[in-house]
Order: structure tokens, then sequence, then C-alpha cells
């Protein structure tokens, strides 16, 4: 089975690296950022495609790691150069944070030309791309599902079918909007701890104890305390994945008022200049040092 992975930052490079190790090959590498493709393909000693029709001609599977709507459509829809092109029979992977809406939208137009999609949400980072131990919701058709299994074991640790295209990318943005809401407010008692001037070690270790645990104060509490925001998951891109599920709530005409608080707070970092830090960093909006 041949490979292509188009995104190849550092989460679809981590995972490129994964499958080459479990012993998949490689064909076809392509990023918007050329040098980025060169890099890994040298690397990896696969190849540098120069067009997405390129990847869809030499791979049977493509996974896709891009970073919005807009980058989605761009590579299954630009007019004149698309992953779908002469795509029947490829099977697409789709493993990016989307609107569920794009989701379905991608899945007609890859039927349309006779291939499949599968959305493989993934709530996990860098690290576990690179383990090999995702968290892997997935949406589509049951047969594209079976189809990239293989796949998807080496990818990750945890594997969840949740149901037609379109249901998955649901289901990550809540799990997105709960965690980001919990980053919020794990850096809001952090920080009124610091102010208050209290050990912020021992904070964290009563939190653990007690309703203020979270996922969230094992991943992000410790870095808040030390002003550590090297990047797994980007301000950017929880303002960004906050503001698909204030979307879909305004599309049930539910008021989500703690989700819209804490998009405008990552907004905030963005405004400052701050959207390239981890999302441990909105904690500096409230740290007085």
């Amino acid at each position: 089975m041949n490979l292509g992975v188009v995104g190849v930052g550092r989460m679809g490079a981590n995972m490129a690296r994964r499958l080459q190790e479990k012993g998949f090959h490689l064909t076809a590498l392509y990023d918007a950022q050329r040098p980025v493709a060169t890099s890994l393909a040298q690397e990896l000693g696969s190849f540098a495609s120069q067009s997405l029709g390129e990847v869809t001609a030499a791979a049977d599977v493509v996974i896709t790691v891009v970073s919005d709507d807009a980058a989605m459509r761009e590579i299954f829809a630009a007019p004149n150069d698309n992953l779908l092109q002469n795509a029947k029979r490829k099977l697409f992977i789709n493993c990016a944070t989307i609107s569920p809406a794009v989701h379905v939208e991608v899945e007609q137009l890859a039927r349309a030309a006779g291939a499949q999609t599968l959305e493989a949400c993934m709530a996990s980072s860098i690290t576990q791309a690179r383990e090999g131990s995702l968290y892997l919701m997935c949406g589509g058709e049951k047969s594209a599902f079976e189809m990239a299994e293989p796949i998807l074991q080496a990818l990750g640790s945890q594997i969840r079918y949740i149901g037609k295209a379109g249901e998955a990318a649901k289901v990550k943005a809540l799990v997105n909007m709960v965690m980001n809401i919990n980053t919020a407010g794990l850096a809001e008692g952090l920080g009124l701890g610091e102010a208050l001037g209290l050990d912020l070690t021992m904070l964290r270790e009563v939190f653990s104890e007690t309703g203020a645990a979270s996922r969230v104060l094992q991943t992000d509490g410790e870095d808040m305390q030390n002003h550590d925001h090297a990047c797994f998951f980007s301000a950017a891109h929880a303002a960004k994945d906050s503001g698909i599920a204030l979307s879909l709530g305004e599309q049930e005409g539910l008021d989500l008022p703690l989700a819209r608080a804490t998009k405008a707070q990552y907004e905030k970092m963005i405004a400052q200049g701050l959207g390239d830090l981890d999302k441990s960093g909105i904690a500096q909006l409230t740290f007085r040092s």
C-alpha cells in the first residue's frame, strides 16, 4: 500500500515518520511550504511532490493534515491542482480539525470522483503522533474505515468509529471546546494563586486531588507555573477550534458563554502577538510576572 501525506508540519511529519517505522511505503509528501516537504522527503527517503495531483497519482491512500476549512477546500477543490484529479478508487484520510460541514462537502466531492474519504480526528498532540499513540475519532462510510484500519492502528492507541461523515468532527469540536475552557480556567486559578502568594506546586497538588483536577492540569499546569509555552497546540488553533464549536451552537440555537469567553481570551493572545504560543500561554493574560 503506497501512502502519501499532505501537510507535513509538526503533526504530519511525525505521523509520516511513525508510518515509515511501521513498514508503510511513503511514496509522496506535499506541503504548501515546499522546503518542509523536501527536507522530510530527504530524511525518509521519500519524494516531495510538486503538485497535489502528483500525490494522488503516486499513492493508494493519502493522509491530509491541514490547518483549517479554507486549506481543506483548497486541496480538494482548487481548479488547477487538487487531490481529486484521477482519484478513482483512492482513499483520503483527513485528520485536520475543521468544520463538520466541510468534511461532508469533501466526502461528496470524493464520491463524485470515485474515491472515498474518512475523517480521522486526532485528540492528541505531537508527541503522541510520533509514538503512534493518538486517540482517533473516525467518521465516514464504514467501508472506508475498514480499509483505513491498518493505517489507523499504526498511528493510534485508541481508535473509535463515531458514524457518518461530519459526526467525528462534531465530537472533536466539543473535545477541544471543553479542553480550551478547562485550560482558561486553570490559567486563572493558578494566576490568582500566584497573586495571592501561594506556592503553585502545592496548589497544583491540591487541585489534582480535588474537584479542580483535569487532564489539562496534568499537561499544562507545570508549564503555566514555569512560563514554558513551547508549542504543542497553539493559541491560534485553540481560537479556531473554539470558533467551530460556537458555530455549531449557533446552528442549534444554544448560547455557550464559557466557550465564547474562552475564544475571546485566545483571540486576545493573537492580538498581542502570542498566537504561536502553546494554548497554555493563556496564563500570560492572568499571571502578573
